[in-house]
């Protein structure tokens, strides 16, 4: 494909969106099964792509490289005009091997992974994005801690008689000529977020925007992690750095937001568990095995817990019997916490025509 514009993308479910729109080699059954994905929000994803390549004349079509590794990555680079990445690392001797290089683009916000001093000693532009799946992870971990904080699974439409008593409740009437009449049917155990401690573990780029939504509604916030954040981070975010065992006591609300690893695979075990602040939560969308199931379980059966909410599973579809669906205190949701599906569409839409207006110029 001489001649054509050359970019190397770094290898993951999402970024796989670039040869479909680039990449006239991209086969038809890549293209069918994103459009299968996407079709509940997106029926017309052929017209996405049709939108997308209007929006940036002269970059279809393009040689797209993807790539997974260091090494790959380098020796795609040679001829590449454009670099996407997420955690690979772009360096001095990385931009050494690529001559022909006008852009790097960051999937993300985060540059810890690039070095930008040396990309604008070779006059490159460095380009990010705010992903909007991220922060429609952090508002569904925010909406999974208040349902489990305001118990709303619970209380959803216990508002008769009938349905108070068949949920074990009686509405009686409270002293009116006294008292106020709120939570008629008498539910205990709701709690208040202002003034609780939410422990994120990981504070990258999820961990951030739960951070920020954490402080507005004037959360304590602690996070955990083997690289401390830039203070000017910390003083945005208002959050201070502790150990783990630390966060474990302290925390309310318990958030791990960290990638699968070999590393992070149960990283939350029984040791961990004994440690939990009683009575504290943890609100999972990151993925499953960084919770010890056999673990969790026992500390739900144990009552250490004050409650679970998780978006991310052990199995998927979640078995019928499944012991986490039997506990009133837990809430699973369909891994919903990225969805829309035109949150990723949108961050596609802007990275692709970034893209163009610094490689057609």
């Amino acid at each position: 494909m001489a001649g054509l514009p050359v970019i190397v993308v770094e290898d993951d479910p999402f970024t796989r969106l670039i040869p479909i729109v680039l990449d006239p080699k991209s086969p038809d059954a890549h293209r069918a099964a994103f459009a299968d994905f996407m079709a509940h929000d997106e029926p017309d994803f052929d017209g996405w792509i049709k939108r997308v390549r209007d929006g940036s004349p002269g970059l279809y079509p393009a040689d797209v490289r993807m790539v997974a590794s260091q090494e790959e990555m380098r020796a795609a680079l040679k001829d590449a005009g454009a670099l996407v990445v997420e955690s690979l690392n772009v360096g001095p001797d990385d931009l050494a091997a690529a001559p022909a290089l006008k852009v790097v683009q960051k999937f993300g916000i985060g540059l810890r992974n690039i070095d930008t001093a040396a990309c604008a000693a070779k006059g490159m532009t460095v380009l990010t994005i705010r992903r909007r799946a991220n922060i429609s992870c952090a508002e569904h971990a925010l909406a999974l801690m208040l349902m489990l904080a305001r118990k709303l699974e619970t209380v959803s439409g216990l508002v008769t008689p009938a349905r108070a008593k068949a949920a074990g409740l009686e509405l009686r009437p409270f002293g009116r000529p006294y008292t106020p009449g709120g939570n008629y049917p008498r539910v205990g155990g709701t709690r208040a977020l202002s003034g609780a401690t939410i422990g994120i573990i990981g504070l990258g780029e999820i961990g951030r925007e739960i951070a920020l939504r954490a402080g507005a509604f004037g959360m304590r916030v602690l996070y955990h992690q083997r690289t401390r954040a830039p203070e000017a981070e910390e003083r945005e975010l208002k959050a201070t750095q502790v150990p783990l065992v630390t966060l474990l006591s302290e925390s309310d609300w318990i958030m791990p937001q960290l990638p699968t690893l070999p590393s992070t695979r149960d990283l939350l075990g029984r040791d961990e568990f004994a440690r939990i602040k009683p009575g504290g939560c943890i609100v999972n969308v990151a993925n499953a095995a960084i919770i010890n199931r056999d673990a969790l379980l026992e500390a739900l059966r144990a009552g250490r817990l004050g409650g679970a909410a998780l978006d991310v599973h052990y199995q998927e579809p979640v078995a019928d019997d499944d012991p986490l669906l039997g506990f009133d205190n837990v809430i699973l949701t369909p891994r919903m916490a990225g969805s829309p599906r035109h949150n990723g569409l949108n961050d596609f839409e802007e990275l692709i025509t970034g893209l163009a207006r610094e490689l057609v110029k």
